[in-house]
């Protein structure tokens, strides 16, 4: 039975332009092309799907390749992260119920693979950068 990871965050009036300080070449940069990212792999059977209007974007001038990152750091990063994204999501009262609409069902024992783990990391990078949050543990690099 295929699992799904969702990240659905909707900010209207929230894109901003970052250049980072590393210059990447073009051909090592990833590219994005729809404000939907749906990664899925129905080797592992796990999909995410990130909608936000402002990620596409951000994630094509400031991600970096996917040869600088090791699946053991994404891993690690997302398991803070996560874990105190679905923290705020069970404290409507007290953080921005807009900006924490859903849990991501992020299983700490499971093994996702590179990919998924690249891109929940990018977009939790992405997310606290732009909207100035702090998920905890480690603060966010370009």
């Amino acid at each position: 039975m295929k699992q799904y990871i969702f990240i659905i965050i909707a900010f209207f009036g929230l894109l901003f332009s970052c250049k980072s300080n590393k210059v990447i070449a073009e051909n090592e940069r990833p590219k994005l092309k729809s404000d939907t990212v749906r990664i899925a792999n129905d080797e592992i059977e796990y999909e995410v799907t990130i909608i936000d209007p402002g990620f596409t974007s951000w994630f094509n001038s400031n991600a970096r390749p996917r040869s600088f990152y090791s699946q053991s750091y994404l891993e690690a990063r997302n398991r803070v992260w996560v874990t105190e994204w679905n923290r705020r999501v069970l404290l409507p009262q007290q953080y921005n119920p807009n900006w924490y609409e859903m849990q991501i069902n992020y299983n700490l024992g499971t093994n996702y693979g590179f990919e998924v783990n690249y891109m929940i990391y990018n977009y939790l990078v992405y997310f606290q950068l732009t909207n100035n949050q702090r998920l905890g543990g480690f603060t966010p690099r370009r």
